[in-house]
């Protein structure tokens, strides 16, 4: 890839395609050198679980996590209603100084965290009124991700497989119909286990990948972010230089004039 593979979220620019959660490392010292590790422009937080100056008696993120370093992706990981997921998009806005970058998430159970699709269009609606650039989580339904970004949403995050299963992308084919429409970009959001599962991902031509789990409950957290970080870039110089086509039989590979007969 070249320095100018870059891609534009609402207002942003970036050069790095995978983004990184910063939840269920053993400390924020591991979260800090993982992160490092990974080369991720993007880092999402977990307002309602992670302290950002909200409780200052507590360890706080930012000081393993500087936003001089980072672009703080502020997230609605564990809001079950547009109400809870609106107010926890205004606290993240107050907390980091008018940052309007969020990424929206309204989750239906406990049991499967699958995206309430009623709930996150009533939320973003009224994010996207209050001046906030909006990256959806959602499920893998073309027409409701083609509804997503009609309202204005910048980015649309169709889960690869349920959030944490590290099952990888088990619906390729709804995830290739949501990127033949969008004209915005297309993020694989959760579901990611191992490095393979990104550069699959980045093959289909999805725009980048956002993952937690698979870095953090890794054996090796610092390592995996390694791989993960060679597996996005491998997987879009992939999409960039064009398969070769599939074939039902075998294709000699070396030219058959002027060899030696029997």
């Amino acid at each position: 890839m070249t320095a100018k593979d870059t891609f534009t979220i609402g207002s942003r620019e970036f050069s790095s395609r995978l983004l990184v959660g910063t939840g269920k490392y053993k400390d924020l010292q591991e979260t800090g050198t993982a992160i490092a590790a990974s080369g991720a422009e993007i880092v999402t937080v977990a307002v309602r679980r992670t302290n950002i100056g909200q409780n200052p008696d507590e360890p706080n993120l930012l000081d393993v996590i500087s936003p001089d370093d980072y672009t703080l992706l502020p997230n609605t990981a564990g809001c079950f209603n547009a109400k809870d997921a609106i107010r926890t998009c205004m606290l993240a806005r107050e907390l980091l100084d008018g940052h309007n970058l969020v990424k929206l998430e309204v989750l239906g159970d406990q049991k499967t965290l699958y995206p309430n699709m009623r709930e996150t269009f009533t939320a973003a609606e009224k994010l996207l009124a209050e001046g906030f650039e909006v990256m959806v989580y959602c499920n893998d339904d073309p027409i409701a991700a083609q509804e997503l970004e009609a309202m204005g949403c910048v980015a649309i995050m169709p889960l690869g497989s349920l959030i944490g299963s590290g099952l990888g992308i088990l619906n390729p084919h709804n995830i290739r119909l949501i990127m033949e429409e969008a004209k915005v970009p297309v993020l694989v959001d959760a579901g990611v286990g191992t490095a393979s599962d990104a550069a699959i991902a980045m093959e289909m031509g999805c725009d980048g990948v956002l993952m937690n789990t698979a870095i953090a409950h890794a054996q090796n957290p610092v390592l995996m972010a390694s791989a993960m970080k060679k597996a996005i870039e491998a997987g879009r110089e992939a999409y960039l230089a064009g398969r070769m086509p599939k074939k039902a039989y075998a294709s000699a590979s070396s030219p058959l004039e002027g060899l030696i007969h029997s």
